[in-house]
């Protein structure tokens, strides 16, 4: 018989989600997200996501850095030659400027997980910041999306 270890005092203890906590919801055609942890104060978003092949985002800046995991499919920046496959691993400065790809001759769904500081600044043609993904909007969407799905309200990390 396995036998937990008392707490110790003073020691945060972790906080787990399991799946079903934590719905999948479509955010845009052809791309759905689970958003795993927001704190909106520190300006940090955790979201896995699901992309449909031939998906582009549109182009964006980042004012904090970006962590990301590939766990299916592959993903590319249309600026850069490099292919995000499953098992990479991405890191992304603060300040870097692309344009999320996901090729259309994917044959399955592209799985990956983002950890990201500050906010995605999306551009238009010319270059002006069009509209601005945050964490507070990441969560105030997603929460939105929930209810309209009839999920009931997610146990996000941090809320």
């Amino acid at each position: 018989m396995t036998t937990m270890p008392p707490a110790i005092p003073g020691i945060p203890t972790v906080d787990l989600r399991n799946v079903s906590d934590l719905p999948f919801v479509t955010f845009m055609e052809g791309l759905d997200i689970q958003v795993l942890q927001i704190d909106v104060e520190a300006g940090l978003w955790v979201v896995r996501a699901r992309f449909a092949p031939g998906v582009t985002l549109q182009r964006h800046k980042h004012t904090g850095e970006v962590f990301a995991i590939t766990f299916s499919g592959s993903w590319k920046y249309l600026e850069y030659p490099e292919l995000n496959i499953a098992g990479s691993y991405l890191f992304e400065p603060a300040g870097s400027i692309h344009t999320f790809h996901v090729p259309a001759t994917n044959t399955e769904t592209t799985e990956a997980w983002f950890a990201i500081r500050g906010a995605n600044l999306n551009l238009n043609d010319n270059g002006d910041v069009e509209s601005v993904w945050d964490a507070k909007f990441i969560l105030d969407t997603y929460l939105a999306l929930c209810e309209l799905a009839g999920h009931p309200r997610p146990k996000v990390i941090g809320i």
